[in-house]
Order: structure tokens, then C-alpha cells, then sequence
């Protein structure tokens, strides 16, 4: 190296590499990229500060920075990301506001000067509902040249899905195509987006309110090795009691269902009908020792995780996802393992999709032979993240207590019994009096009218249990009918989740209707799609009359089933064209009157 090329004598330079090596991981990922978009202003001003003008008084004198904040979500997590920001945005003294981008129309962009993106991808690589026309506008043809404007997107998604992140994608490569400049470069994050999420906010703030060096070093280390937070939290979670835990599902029942009913006496936690617990659990341990025999590593062996230093036998027991594959891990196994049967799966997007669905780690080194060592073998696995379950109960009603309803995945595959970490953890692994880390993830996309409005509440399975939480919040405030449950499973006699509650509920009128659809108790499968059908003309009478109405459950099958049902319904009661009920829909989501929480 020439020293004579740095710009720093000994001395400076001694303090910059001290302060650097005291950085964490997640501080170093800030600080490149603020770095990042200071090199680009140094690019366009030829200078480091710009044209900044100083006022007697030593206070910078600048023209306030504008910035709008777009979202796109479905679960409601990027609007809360856009919040946040917003709020860090107005503290720097940014003129900032936040817009839905159902709100947003996209031809004012050329009036934009600086924006930020934050939005989620919807199943494999689509954009979120909200996000539709706002994707196909930047995307397409008619969007203009944006040269005057500056950007940076935050993508949300998740890395079991083949397309990552795919709308914020699609939205980055855009802007850059429409040559607009990046503020800083697009940020990807995985379900465990909450750092990833800070930094790029940091980073956007500060290229926006240019600081010193040494200060932006200081906010950040003080941002992350502050006093520790009192309130519980995903990064600080609550150590919840089990207080009861009953089987729901009958003894002829092919599935096993659990109602759980947990304490958080002490926490100061809360939450309102909708919203979800997210649970920290621990992997199958048969499936632990069965990883670590096949690839002939010690379970002592010492290995580095994003949490810390644990053996191998922890950190796959507590710390990595082995139950489920993503496409990230099989292209990082891959990269590794250079097999050429795996790449054959990588190109071929049926051949991938049927190879992830049921298959599991040790699925990988069966299928897949490589000479894995522990510390390889972590570095190509997923951290572990926690289970969200839909909250079913009311606070109102249970106080300092939160109930979840738990269905176990359980299946044969390959001549092995296959379990979901988080289901069979809790339902074999757990007993009354035992504690289990918890917090409330928050989804303020899938919420009651707050008019008391009417309600059609249409879930099949564990979907059903936002619903026992919406009818006890009901209760709770004397808000009496007005309320329409459909619910689907398989048998009437072992899988009618909640019977007894439902029938008091119907019998003091506080639920006014209730149709079910038992698939599998006669020779033709009925369910609820079909009793939405048969109710048709009611059903859309509810809804020119102003109710809400509700989906939960399976995305892939039951979700698109339901759509299509109440497409048709619009269509035939409605009088209108597929195009024309296609828009009713999407404005009862722009009111907010269909809300769906889809798995």
C-alpha cells in the first residue's frame, strides 16, 4: 500500500481504523451504504459538502429536503416501515410524508424530488394488490423519464419463494431504467427484516441531511448500543406461561389441532383482533441427529450463526431452518457442491417448485451427495425464524392472556415423518406451566370496521381463529348480528374447530348467521366457496349495504378459490363485465372493506 495516496496522516488514520473495527455487522452495512451516497454526491457536486451555505449563527442554512414515502403492502408491515420512517424523516427536520400507493398517483413522479419505496411481494413475484397499478405503470410503457429524480427502494419479501422480492425488484430496476439516481441502493430483506430495514433507513437519512463522518458513527453506534429496551419486543421477547392447552380436533380426525392459551401477566404486552404471536421454537431433534449423522460432523463441533458461537447440535437445533427449504438455500448448495442434478433443478422453475414442496434439509444431503464439514454446512442455511400465529382471542374479554389455535404439519414422505419445527414443538414439546418466548406481531392490514359495521367472515381450518377473536371483541363492546361466519373443513364431527363456542354465539344472537362446508362428509367435496355461491344474493346485499368483509387461510388454494367465487358473484348479481367486478373488488380493498390474512 501507498501511504502517500491516503488522504489522512498516521495519527487520523489510527483513529478512523480504531473506530471502524469497533463497528457491528449491521453498523458496517449502515456505514457502506451512507458512504455509498456520499461518493455519489461527491460524483455530482465535486465536492463533499455541496453548496451548503452557513448562517452567522454556525446553523447550516439549507432549503428544506422534500421527501414522499410510497408503500405497497399486504399484511400492513410496509406501511408500518413507511411510518417509521417518516417519523425518523421529521426528527432530521425532512419534509416528509407517507402515501398508500392506492392514494399515489404515479404520472406526479416527475414532480418528485426525492422518494422512498418500501413494499412487499405478494406469493411468486406478483405485487401486492395495492401495489398493482403503481407496477404496471412503472414498469410499462408510458412511464416517463425521471431524470430529476431521486430514489431508493425497500423490498420486503420472503426467501422460500422462488422470485425474492420481486416487486421491489422490478420497481428499482425501473427507476434506473427511467434514469432516475439512487440515494442508495436497494435494500432486500428477508422475513427477519427489522435491521436490515434500519440501515436502510439510516442510510437514506443520511444522504438525504448529510452529517460528518465522525457523527453519523456516533448516532449509529448509539443507536445500537444504547441503554437495553424495557419493552418486549421480536428482538427481546416475552417468556409467556402456557396456561392451558387442549386438542380441539376429534379422535377420528386426520389432523391434530391445538387451542393455547398463554399468560402474559407482567409484560405490559398488548394487541387487538387480528393481529398475530410470533413464536421462537426449536427444530425436530430426530431430524437434528439425523443431519449431523449424515454428514459425519460432531455435534460438538464449534460453529458461527448469526446469534453467536454454539456447537453445531445448538445451532441447528435453536438457530438455522432445516424443516423447510428455500430456493437460497438450494442455490448456496449449489455454489458449494457444484452438483449438476441440483442445477437441473435451479433451471427448470416446475422442477424446483415440486422439489421444495415437503422436502427438507436432510432431504438436500440424500438427494445430493456432498462432503459437508459444520462449518459449510451452516453458512448455506437460513437462520431460523420465528412462527406467526393468528391471535384468537380478545383482550377485552381475556385480560393479561393470548390464545392461539395451532395445527400440527404432520406428514409421511420418503418412508420418514416429516413435522413443522414450530407446530410439533408446540404441540409434543410444550405442557401447561412450561414458558415459551414470545411477541405480538402487529397486522393492522387485516382489522375490524371501527363503526361496528356489518361483517362476513369467510375462513377455512385454523383460519377461523382471527374470527373467535373479532366475535369476543364484538361481544365485549354489545355489538349484537350483524356478523356472517363461513367456515370449511373436512368432517363435521371431528374437525368443527369451536363448535360449542359458536353455537352459544348463534343461540344469543351476538352471531347472526353461520353456514359451514364439510369437504369430505359426502361424495362431492362442498366448500365454503360453494356456500358463498348458494348465499349469493344476501351476500351481495351485505356489501352494497356497507359490510366488511373478512378472508383468512391458505393463499395458494382456498384464497384463490374465494376470489374467483366473489368475482362471479359481483359479476351475476351486479349485472357487470369480469373487468368492471374485477374493480369493485379492488375498491372494496382500497376501502378497506376486504381485508385478507393469507398464509
Amino acid at each position: 500500500m501507498n501511504l502517500k495516496t491516503i488522504p489522512f496522516d498516521e495519527s487520523q488514520l489510527r483513529d478512523l481504523t480504531k473506530q471502524i473495527e469497533a463497528l457491528t455487522p449491521e453498523q458496517i452495512l449502515w456505514l457502506s451504504g451512507y458512504l455509498e451516497g456520499r461518493f455519489a454526491r461527491v460524483a455530482q457536486n465535486g465536492s463533499s459538502n455541496g453548496a451548503a451555505v452557513v448562517a452567522q449563527n454556525g446553523v447550516p442554512a439549507e432549503a428544506p429536503t422534500k421527501l414522499t414515502i410510497l408503500y405497497g403492502t399486504d399484511t400492513g408491515r410496509a406501511k408500518t416501515l413507511a411510518e417509521n420512517l417518516l417519523e425518523k424523516a421529521t426528527a432530521l427536520n425532512i419534509s416528509a410524508n407517507v402515501v398508500s400507493m392506492y392514494d399515489y398517483n404515479p404520472k406526479k413522479l416527475k414532480e418528485e424530488e426525492n422518494l422512498a419505496v418500501v413494499v412487499s411481494t405478494h406469493g411468486e413475484g406478483e405485487p401486492p394488490d395495492m401495489a398493482e397499478d403503481f407496477h404496471t405503470f412503472i414498469t410499462g410503457k408510458r412511464a416517463p423519464k425521471l431524470e430529476k429524480l431521486k430514489y431508493s427502494v425497500l423490498a420486503l419479501g420472503d426467501k422460500s419463494y422462488r422470485h425474492f422480492c420481486q416487486t421491489g425488484a422490478d420497481i428499482d430496476e425501473a427507476f434506473t431504467r427511467l434514469t432516475a439516481s439512487s440515494i442508495t441502493p436497494i435494500v432486500k430483506c428477508d422475513v427477519d427484516f427489522e435491521e436490515n430495514a434500519a440501515a436502510w433507513m439510516d442510510n437514506l437519512l443520511q444522504n438525504l441531511k448529510p452529517a460528518t463522518l465522525s457523527t453519523a458513527i456516533s448516532q449509529t453506534l448509539h443507536s445500537h448500543n444504547g441503554q437495553p429496551k424495557t419493552e418486549y419486543s421480536k428482538k427481546n421477547p416475552f417468556m409467556a406461561t402456557v396456561l392451558e392447552k387442549v386438542k380441539i380436533t376429534g379422535r377420528d380426525s386426520d389432523k391434530e389441532v391445538y387451542h393455547i392459551e398463554l399468560s402474559l401477566e407482567g409484560s405490559g404486552l398488548t394487541y387487538e383482533p387480528g393481529d398475530a404471536v410470533g413464536i421462537f421454537n426449536k427444530n425436530p431433534k430426530s431430524l437434528v441427529e439425523q443431519i449431523i449423522r449424515k454428514t459425519g460432523a460432531a455435534p460438538e463441533d464449534p460453529v458461527s450463526v448469526k446469534a453467536g458461537e454454539f456447537s453445531l447440535q445448538e445451532a441447528l437445533l435453536h438457530h438455522l431452518e432445516i424443516t423447510l427449504l428455500s430456493v437460497d438455500t438450494i442455490r448456496k448448495y449449489y455454489e458449494k457442491s457444484k452438483n449438476q442434478e441440483l442445477e437441473k433443478l435451479l433451471i427448470d422453475d416446475n422442477l424446483l417448485d415440486e422439489y421444495l414442496w415437503g422436502n427438507d434439509v436432510l432431504d438436500l444431503l440424500e438427494d445430493f451427495p456432498y462432503d459437508w464439514n459444520a462449518r459449510d454446512l451452516v453458512e448455506i442455511l437460513r437462520p431460523l425464524p420465528p412462527r406467526l400465529y393468528s391471535i384468537s382471542s380478545s383482550q377485552e374479554t381475556v385480560d393479561e392472556e393470548v390464545h392461539i389455535t395451532v395445527s400440527v404439519v404432520k406428514y409421511e414422505k420418503k418412508n420418514r415423518t416429516r413435522q413443522g419445527a414450530c407446530s410439533s414443538f408446540l404441540a409434543y414439546d410444550i405442557e401447561i406451566d412450561d414458558q415459551v418466548p414470545i411477541y405480538i406481531d402487529k397486522n393492522p392490514a387485516f382489522k375490524l370496521p371501527p363503526n361496528g359495521a356489518k361483517i362476513i367472515m369467510v375462513g377455512a381450518g385454523t383460519g377461523i381463529a382471527p374470527y373467535r377473536a373479532f366475535m369476543q371483541e364484538r361481544e365485549s363492546k354489545g355489538l349484537k348480528g350483524d356478523s356472517w361466519l363461513f367456515f370449511g373443513d373436512r368432517h363435521f364431527y371431528s374437525d368443527f374447530l369451536y363448535q360449542v363456542e359458536w353455537q352459544k354465539l348463534l343461540k344469543t344472537k351476538d352471531l347472526e348467521k353461520m353456514d359451514v362446508a364439510f369437504s369430505r362428509d359426502q361424495q362431492e367435496k362442498i366448500y365454503v366457496q360453494h356456500k358463498l355461491k348458494e348465499n349469493q344474493k344476501e351476500i351481495f346485499d351485505w356489501i352494497e349495504n356497507g359490510a366488511y368483509l373478512y378472508l383468512c387461510g391458505d393463499r395458494k388454494n382456498m384464497a384463490q378459490d374465494v376470489n374467483k367465487a366473489l368475482l362471479e358473484i359481483i359479476q351475476e348479481q351486479g349485472g357487470v363485465s369480469e373487468e368492471q367486478a374485477g374493480k369493485y373488488i379492488k375498491n372494496l380493498k382500497r376501502e378497506k372493506r376486504f381485508q385478507m390474512d393469507v398464509y
